[in-house]
């Protein structure tokens, strides 16, 4: 009998910490649920195309690779709270690139990337307008050694940290080549 209700004990408390955790502010707030928005996705890709286009340069193909590693750091950021182009462990963004679009047999390798968050949110047009008016930004969609690209576009209805518990847009891309 005394070890039967040892055991209860132990598991009324250990039921009574995974709620307490589950209820906690500081769990509720390190994590923000996100969102894909794959319309924003297309929007963004048609119109810097369109872009390119209009300065002369070919059309970026989508890829898939590139797509998810995109997708992993908006997704990410949006969780943590951060907005960078470092990834949350610190590693430089071609290192996380690299992971998702290795150079295998290739003898050239290039990537580069473009950063954005709104809150609440933004369209196509204004994603490229801001990139347009950062000259960083506008270089690398202009960049003619790209010739694949990756997208992820994500939002948040409460992002923690930078964020400040707002609602949030945000908008990787990342641009490579591999020859």
């Amino acid at each position: 009998m005394k070890r039967r209700s040892i055991a209860q004990l132990l598991l009324l408390a250990l039921s009574a910490v995974a709620l307490w955790a589950a209820a906690s502010p500081a769990s509720a707030t390190s994590r923000a649920h996100a969102v894909r928005m794959e319309s924003l996705e297309v929007g963004v890709l048609a119109d810097l195309n369109a872009f390119r286009k209009e300065n002369g340069l070919p059309a970026l193909r989508l890829s898939v690779a590139l797509s998810r590693a995109a997708r992993q750091h908006s997704m990410e950021m949006a969780a943590r709270g951060y907005f960078s182009h470092n990834s949350a462990n610190g590693s430089t963004f071609d290192k996380r690139i690299a992971r998702f679009y290795p150079m295998g047999f290739h003898r050239f390798w290039s990537v580069g990337e473009n950063l954005l968050w709104s809150s609440p949110d933004v369209g196509a047009t204004g994603a490229i307008n801001m990139w347009i008016n950062s000259p960083e930004h506008k270089a690398n969609m202009l960049n003619r050694r790209w010739r694949e690209i990756g997208l992820a576009a994500v939002h948040s209805d409460a992002a923690p940290g930078t964020y400040s518990g707002r609602p949030v847009t945000i908008v990787t891309t990342d641009f490579g080549v591999r020859r």
